[in-house]
């Protein structure tokens, strides 16, 4: 199944994707819904972000090609973690599909994409097992984690190097039923593929963070973990450029990007 949040005519609601239609939902993917008779034609919607998450989770360095290719572009010697990094993002960096990723004026750059696999909770979770971890999650979305790789280096913290406004397109839709360790997450800059890498590939699994995560802090429903990128992260984002993350089940999350003027 693959749940959207959509906007028409000023009204909100949810609801269930099915090709280029839509079934509105009467109440809440995290809480209880019933299915209605309304249909839309997507192409008549404004599709939101799937959630507003409460909790924005990280995983840090997740994949070693990503490690091996930051290594060789800097110069360093990274090894790949040996325990889990949780890290945060701010909610408010959140866009959805279609909104314009704004690169600052003052932004050194380089600016870069990074497509990624965002595990969504649909319910209260704490204590989780590896075992039992994936229990807690609704279903999965697309996210493009933009980086100001400058500012990620020169900065104490990451407030602005990841976290500008619309620096986290988040979505189109919510997949449920998929294995986060048997998909292909595909990027396209103004339509010609620049990345592809398949999810097997994670150093440690969705089921590792969120039994990590659960042992300290409660997960709430709509709370999102996004679960890292792999292999290289270029060409640079232009001003101009239209940015695609792709996973078949789940859409195509596509942002324009513009620099803001000084």
């Amino acid at each position: 199944m693959k749940f959207g949040n959509f906007e028409l005519q000023g009204r909100t609601f949810y609801g269930i994707v099915e090709g280029d239609q839509v079934v509105e939902l009467d109440g809440s993917i995290f809480d209880s819904y019933k299915t209605t008779s309304k249909k839309h034609e997507l192409s008549s919607l404004k599709t939101l972000l799937p959630c507003r998450p409460a909790n924005f989770y990280c995983a840090g360095i997740n994949y070693v090609a990503h490690i091996e290719w930051g290594n060789k572009r800097k110069g360093t010697n990274t090894k790949p973690p040996t325990k889990a990094d949780i890290g945060y993002r701010s909610p408010s960096a959140l866009c959805a599909t279609g909104e314009t990723i704004v690169i600052p004026a003052d932004a050194p750059g380089p600016i870069q994409y990074e497509g990624e696999l965002v595990a969504v909770v649909g319910k209260k979770a704490k204590n989780l097992t590896e075992e039992n971890a994936l229990s807690c999650i609704l279903g999965y979305t697309l996210g493009n984690d933009v980086s100001d790789r400058g500012w990620q280096a020169s900065d104490r913290t990451l407030w602005r190097a990841k976290n500008c406004d619309n620096w986290k397109p988040m979505g189109p839709f919510i997949a449920t039923g998929l294995d986060p360790l048997a998909l292909t997450i595909k990027v396209n800059l103004d339509g010609k593929e620049v990345s592809s890498y398949t999810t097997d590939k994670m150093i440690f699994t969705a089921q590792h963070y969120i039994a990590k995560i659960t042992q300290y802090t409660t997960l709430w429903p709509g709370d999102v973990l996004w679960l890292g990128v792999d292999n290289a992260t270029i060409p640079d984002l232009q001003d101009g450029m239209v940015c695609d993350v792709i996973q078949d089940d789940i859409g195509v999350l596509r942002n324009p990007v513009a620099r803001a003027k000084a």
